[in-house]
């Protein structure tokens, strides 16, 4: 490889066999096009179809441009790239799908933006080919997060995204098992941006993502990112004991006043259920803090690698 790069291309990789090759015909035709010096960083999560028999096939095909990094298992998409991003060398990187959802040739148009001097260029999908209740979701958490982090990003579940080696440094530096990349990065970022970019159905195979998996990665961005839900509880509880005492304070001058009256039990009840409704939150909330220190204060690495592929100094296929 080159000893300059000017651009690396980060791919998370797991159980893709249907979908690489049809990205290999696209995705280097649409890199050789740039004109610049480039490699793309595939990472292997742990697949178990032929995925990583296929990676290995094109780093042989394309050793000049190609490099692998295999996990020894799997350890999600976020972790994989930040493995890309640890061994990546570009001075401007790019993540994307491997599903073709995102085209690889509109990889142009986020270096264009920073070729105009922004720092990290997020993606909004022009027209979405997802689900109903994908996109719904995608909205609602948008308006959440923004509303709790102040961070502003239109599509936060976009893959393709930019970013320059400053940030990518940065964030090589936190040591968060559970982070959003992308809202890290646009913390970090001096001048961030976004552009539009296309959205196609899915080459093949199906998302990884269930319903459980992007509520979890909402939770990791709310969680990671702001106490706001937590001084949200404090506040909410504050109210709820003055209301209590006002309550009480009622009842008791009502008995005082009007004497003992029957009935009420239901409303006792609703008021009780209410109540105890709000404590479960509060307590599943604080045990998504606590499960989050628990987490890190272990410092268990983020991922285990098996080997990367890679061209060596002399410029021969290397296996390490």
């Amino acid at each position: 490889m080159s000893a300059r790069v000017d651009l690396s291309v980060v791919i998370p990789v797991y159980n893709e066999e249907a979908v690489l090759a049809a990205l290999f015909a696209r995705l280097y035709p649409a890199l050789d096009a740039l004109g610049v010096p480039y490699e793309i960083v595939f990472v292997n999560d742990g697949s178990h179809d032929r995925s990583a028999q296929l990676l290995a096939d094109q780093f042989h095909l394309r050793p000049d441009v190609t490099r692998v990094v295999m996990f020894n298992g799997n350890f999600g998409q976020h972790r994989a790239i930040l493995a890309g991003f640890e061994y990546c060398r570009g001075e401007r990187i790019v993540t994307l799908d491997a599903d073709l959802q995102n085209p690889p040739e509109d990889i142009h148009l986020l270096l264009e933006r920073m070729d105009a001097g922004h720092d990290y260029v997020g993606s909004i999908r022009r027209q979405r080919d997802d689900r109903l209740w994908r996109r719904v979701a995608s909205r609602a958490m948008n308006r959440v997060r923004e509303r709790i982090t102040r961070i502003r990003m239109t599509d936060q579940g976009c893959m393709m995204r930019a970013y320059s080696r400053r940030i990518v440094d940065t964030i090589n530096r936190c040591n968060e098992l559970h982070t959003f990349i992308p809202a890290l990065a646009w913390q970090f970022a001096q001048n961030p941006t976004e552009v539009v970019v296309g959205h196609e159905e899915r080459f093949a195979g199906t998302s990884k993502y269930s319903l459980y998996s992007l509520i979890r990665l909402n939770f990791d961005l709310v969680t990671g990112f702001s106490l706001v839900p937590l001084q949200l509880f404090s506040l909410g509880g504050m109210a709820i004991s003055l209301l209590s005492a006002v309550l009480v304070v009622y009842l008791a001058a009502r008995r005082i006043v009007l004497g003992p009256e029957e009935g009420g039990l239901f409303t006792l009840f609703g008021i009780a259920f209410m109540l105890i409704g709000i404590a479960l939150f509060g307590i599943g909330l604080l045990g998504e803090y606590i499960g989050r220190i628990y987490q890190e204060v272990r410092q268990r690495p983020r991922y285990v690698i098996a080997g990367i592929l890679e061209r060596d100094a002399g410029g021969g296929p290397d296996r390490s």
